[in-house]
């Protein structure tokens, strides 16, 4: 399970005051552990409603490189639909 994982992991890259697991924390570590997320994803596991302001932080706070792919799916009622995925960059 994604938050036993989660949960039992200390990132290295967030300082000492960010030990408990807040949003920011536990997007860190599921793109370490996982690569990418989605903003469904991101709700459904994690309860962040404002992916891009979290990975917002992720980038500027933390100096992660988060790439952001545009995407395109169909929502339940069939109809295309466009997100992105985020998901971990090279070294900037």
């Amino acid at each position: 399970m994604i938050t036993e994982t989660v949960d039992n992991y200390k990132p290295k890259h967030l300082k000492a005051e960010d030990t408990k697991q807040t949003q920011v924390s536990m997007l860190a570590d599921h793109l370490i552990l996982h690569g990418s997320i989605t903003s469904i994803e991101a709700i459904e596991l994690y309860g962040c409603t404002r992916l891009s302001a979290r990975i917002w932080d992720l980038r500027h706070k933390y100096g992660m490189v988060i790439e952001a792919t545009p995407e395109t799916g169909k929502n339940r009622y069939g109809r295309p639909v466009n997100y992105v995925r985020y998901s971990l960059g090279g070294v900037a």
